[in-house]
């Protein structure tokens, strides 16, 4: 895996509007490198006999049937709208 310098946290934390001071930059710098160490570790364990998985338990479609069922009528559903026309509810405008 590529070293990360200085100048790639740097560039980073004026991409991201972060104003770091070099005692900053310099406690990211050996964070990320420590983050990159343990990933390019990762990367060594053997997981050839692993199945890929989406989730770590298996589940299967855990949503409701799609049944049709009683609802609101439009006349319900404006029975409290503050301000309504023509059956729409009126509301107001925010875009200029």
């Amino acid at each position: 895996m590529a070293r990360i310098s200085d100048f790639d946290v740097v560039y980073v934390a004026r991409l991201a509007r972060i104003n770091l001071t070099d005692a900053e930059a310099k406690v990211f710098q050996k964070q990320l490198s420590d983050v990159l160490k343990y990933v390019e570790k990762l990367h060594q364990a053997d997981v050839s006999h692993v199945d890929a998985a989406a989730h770590a338990l298996p589940i299967c479609n855990v949503f409701r049937e799609d049944v049709p069922r009683d609802w609101f009528t439009a006349a319900e559903a404006l029975g409290n709208a503050p301000r309504q026309a023509n059956g729409l509810f009126i509301v107001p405008k925010v875009v200029e």
